[in-house]
C-alpha cells in the first residue's frame, strides 16, 4: 500500500477538481466531471466554472439551464446542488433517504408524519401542473389541508418530491424568488436511477483519493463503509500519513506528482472543495475554518495560494468599478502578489466585462 503525504494529497484533489490546470472542456463536462456543482448561492458554479475552464462564458451555461441539460435542485446532503439532467434523474432516487431523514429530523414538519403519502400526491399533482413559489406551494397545499401551516406543508414536500428550481433562478444577470416543478415534468420523463457503486465510481472521479465517509460527507448517505468494503478489490488503496485510515481510488487514475505547482485560483462561495471530505486540511488549515465557514452557514468565498486556502475574497460592483478586496488568513508573501493581482483582474473582467476600472485590494493579514 502506498502512502502519501498530505503534499500529495493535497495535489491529487486540486487536480481532480481541475484546479491544477484549467481545462478545454465544456460546461456540461465539467458539470458532470464533479458529479454536480453546489448551488446554494444561486450564481456561485458560474465562478466555479470559470476558475476551472479555458474561456468559459456565462452565456454557455444560461443556455444548459434553458435547454434543460442542466438542473438545479436538492440532491447530495439535501442541499441545491447543480447538475446535468441525466445525473439528477440517476442520483436523486439514491438520496431518498438522506431527504427523508431531512424530513423526519424537521420539529416544523414532525406533526405531519400521518399525512405524508397524500401530502407527496398532493405536492407532485400541484407542482406538476405549474411551477411555483414556496409560498404559493403551501397556500395551495393549505386551502386542501388547513389543519397545518402553509409553510410546514411546503417544507415537507421539498423532501418528499423531486423539484426542480426552473429559470429565470440561477440564471446570471437576472434572478427572483426559486419557483420549483416535478424532475419529471421539466425533463419529460424519471429516467434510469444509478446503483450506489456507479455513484462510489463517480464520486472517487471527482473527489478521490477519500475514504467511505468521506463520501458520507459529501452525500448526506449513510452505511458506505460496506459499499467500499466490497468494491475494495477493484479500487486502488492509499494511506495517509500519520493517519490508520485507508483512502481508495480508481484503479485508472494516476496521481500528479506532490512537487506540482498550484496556480491561483478564485474559488465561489459554497464551493463543493470544501463539502465533500470530513477532513478539509487537505486545503483548508483547521485554523482557518472559522474564517471561511461562518455560523450562520455561509462559506465564503476564498483564494488557494500554493494549493492552501490563504484568504477570502469579496467584489464590489457598481455602474464604473469593478472592487475586489482579498482578506489573508495568514501572510501572503511577497512572491506571488503579481500572480495574485493578475487572476482577480481575470475574474472581474469575468464578473464585470463592462466595467473599465477594476481594482485589487490586499488587506493586512488577519
Amino acid at each position: 500500500m502506498t502512502t502519501l503525504t498530505r503534499q500529495a494529497l493535497n495535489r491529487a484533489t486540486l487536480a481532480r477538481q481541475w484546479l491544477l490546470e484549467r481545462q478545454p472542456a465544456s460546461a456540461l463536462e465539467a458539470i458532470e466531471r464533479l458529479t454536480g456543482m453546489q448551488s446554494q448561492a444561486a450564481l456561485s458554479p458560474y465562478t466555479g466554472l470559470w476558475t476551472r475552464l479555458v474561456n468559459f462564458q456565462p452565456d454557455e451555461l444560461v443556455k444548459l439551464m434553458y435547454d434543460r441539460s442542466t438542473v438545479r435542485l436538492p440532491l447530495m446532503r439535501g442541499t441545491i446542488h447543480l447538475v446535468s439532467a441525466i445525473d439528477a434523474q440517476g442520483i436523486y432516487p439514491l438520496l431518498r433517504e438522506v431527504h427523508s431523514r431531512g424530513l423526519a429530523s424537521n420539529q416544523n414538519v414532525r406533526p405531519l408524519q400521518a399525512i405524508l403519502e397524500p401530502l407527496a400526491r398532493a405536492g407532485h399533482r400541484l407542482l406538476s401542473a405549474s411551477p411555483l413559489s414556496s409560498t404559493e406551494l403551501g397556500e395551495a397545499l393549505a386551502a386542501e389541508v388547513p389543519e397545518f401551516t402553509p409553510a410546514a406543508l411546503s417544507r415537507a414536500v421539498r423532501d418528499l418530491v423531486p423539484g426542480v428550481q426552473v429559470p429565470p433562478r440561477g440564471i446570471w444577470g437576472q434572478g427572483g424568488q426559486p419557483t420549483t416543478t416535478t424532475l419529471a415534468t421539466w425533463l419529460g420523463s424519471d429516467g434510469t436511477p444509478y446503483t450506489i457503486d456507479a455513484l462510489v465510481l463517480r464520486y472517487l472521479a471527482a473527489f478521490g483519493p477519500a475514504t467511505a465517509l468521506d463520501m458520507q460527507q459529501w452525500s448526506g448517505l449513510t452505511h458506505l463503509t460496506e459499499v467500499f468494503t466490497r468494491l475494495r478489490p477493484t479500487l486502488r488503496t492509499y494511506r495517509l500519513e500519520g493517519s490508520t485510515r485507508d483512502l481508495y481510488d480508481l484503479e485508472s487514475i494516476t496521481l500528479p506528482d506532490p512537487d506540482t505547482p498550484a496556480p491561483i485560483r478564485f474559488l465561489p462561495d459554497f464551493d463543493n472543495l470544501y463539502l465533500s471530505h470530513t477532513d478539509r486540511t487537505r486545503v483548508l488549515p483547521e485554523k482557518h475554518r472559522r474564517h471561511v465557514f461562518t455560523n450562520n452557514g455561509i462559506i465564503k468565498p476564498t483564494l488557494l495560494v500554493d494549493g492552501t486556502t490563504t484568504a477570502t475574497w469579496k467584489p464590489t460592483l457598481t455602474k464604473s468599478t469593478a472592487h475586489l478586496t482579498i482578506t489573508p488568513l495568514t501572510p501572503i508573501p511577497k512572491r506571488h502578489h503579481n500572480a495574485i493581482e493578475t487572476e482577480a483582474h481575470h475574474l472581474l473582467t469575468f464578473l464585470a466585462p463592462q466595467v473599465d476600472h477594476r481594482e485589487i485590494q490586499i488587506l493586512q493579514e488577519r
